[in-house]
């Protein structure tokens, strides 16, 4: 990829943007819709590829999810919630991760876009891939969690196991990317690297520096725990140089990087103090790798700062020079008073990091890296089929289960993701 114009694909449904959690819930998909007009208003749409993404399939969901957990989610809606009320109890369902109006479509179309990003940058179509509806990375195998559903995360990085023997997840999200982390603890073959705050029983309480990761995945799940009040400085005096050492010493084929924006200033549920130019680096610097990059969005609960913040990581994956003012577009009045894409970092928010935490930070991270085998090889893995088809047990209601058509169209629609017969928006 060195050398010439990286392709980039850029995956959006004005569908997810309508989408409601409910009143007073600060997870807004609106955000999205906000983000897209935005890359339009600055004619950022030229430089890429915008495609509508395909829904995945619930076998798809499968390949990680529980099969039971899949099709109640497929069948829950706001009218018969209350009839399965121990359901909803089960798979953790409620308050923060509500049933809504449109629940499977959402998920369906999220999980698909990053599933298809994956594959494009398998077979060579794009260099980089967005999904800004994506990057749910809390969803874990049989429960929601975290405003939450399908973890579009882990299935996307699976995807790209098919094709790259390691495949890096990088989560700058405020929250830790706690549900990538727990599917692949105990392999080697992804490496998970996580930039958040711990502590002071920060949701979800996971992601302290001694988590390594177990079995054949000892040192490849890694944890950077911060605290309140980190600039854009001291951000990067740990991010540079950590995935510098990571990059040259786990060598993946394939990187994902879920842009979380509540790790921004002036988050409705955050309180870090990076603007997007800190935040906007983590891109900018992972670029010059020149690995396949799957970049998806996550937290970020301001959503004008959102829209701010995907809009320019936008430009920073197609190289454009965007200015600071905002042009005219579909949501102008939310950028009021002063029409500017940039934010200003809180001026009374200390920053509690210390030099001296950040630098044993570092070194530890150093030193977990220095215990791994450089590329370490996959001659005794397995890797995964083309096409995986869950099994599941005789004695599984026929309710929960997937019938055979639907099994049998798997190997249809995985071909159908390496066919470069995309539906293309705006041609």
């Amino acid at each position: 990829m060195s050398g010439r114009k990286k392709k980039v694909a850029y995956f959006y449904d004005s569908e997810v943007g309508g989408m409601y959690y409910g009143p007073n819930h600060p997870m807004k998909p609106h955000r999205m819709s906000m983000a897209y007009e935005l890359a339009l208003a600055y004619e950022l749409h030229k430089k890429m590829q915008v495609f509508s993404p395909r829904r995945c399939s619930a076998i798809e969901m499968a390949q990680f999810h529980a099969e039971d957990y899949v099709d109640f989610l497929s069948h829950v809606t706001p009218d018969n919630q209350e009839e399965l009320a121990g359901q909803l109890k089960k798979y953790n369902l409620g308050e923060d991760c509500p049933v809504f109006d449109g629940l499977w479509d959402f998920c369906k179309l999220y999980t698909g876009a990053s599933i298809q990003g994956a594959a494009r940058l398998n077979q060579g179509h794009s260099d980089i891939a967005i999904n800004y509806a994506g990057g749910l990375h809390h969803g874990k195998k049989s429960e929601a969690s975290g405003f939450c559903y399908i973890n579009d995360l882990v299935l996307a990085i699976l995807e790209l196991l098919k094709y790259h023997a390691r495949v890096l997840y990088i989560d700058i999200d405020i929250h830790h990317g706690d549900g990538v982390e727990e599917a692949f603890y105990t392999t080697d073959r992804v490496m998970t690297l996580s930039f958040h705050k711990y502590g002071d029983y920060f949701f979800p309480g996971t992601g302290d520096l001694k988590d390594i990761g177990e079995s054949n995945g000892k040192y490849y799940s890694l944890n950077v725990p911060l605290r309140d009040g980190i600039d854009d400085e001291s951000f990067q005096s740990l991010y540079k140089p950590i995935l510098a050492r990571v990059m040259e010493i786990y060598q993946p084929g394939a990187v994902v990087l879920q842009c979380g924006a509540d790790s921004l200033a002036h988050d409705r549920l955050g309180s870090f103090n990076l603007t997007l130019e800190g935040h906007a680096e983590c891109l900018r610097f992972l670029k010059k790798f020149d690995v396949p990059i799957l970049v998806t969005g996550g937290g970020g609960y301001t959503k004008k700062n959102v829209a701010r913040c995907w809009a320019y990581e936008t430009s920073i994956a197609v190289n454009a020079e965007i200015a600071n003012e905002i042009p005219d577009n579909l949501y102008h009045e939310y950028y009021a008073p002063d029409y500017n894409l940039h934010i200003q970092p809180w001026t009374t928010l200390e920053n509690i990091n210390t030099q001296a935490e950040l630098e044993q930070i570092k070194r530890k991270i150093f030193q977990y890296l220095s215990a791994i085998d450089h590329a370490p090889s996959v001659q005794m893995h397995t890797l995964p089929p083309e096409t995986y088809i869950p099994q599941f047990d005789d004695d599984v209601d026929l309710d929960v289960r997937f019938s055979q058509e639907e099994r049998d169209l798997v190997t249809e629609h995985d071909a159908e993701l390496y066919e470069d017969d995309w539906d293309q928006l705006g041609e």
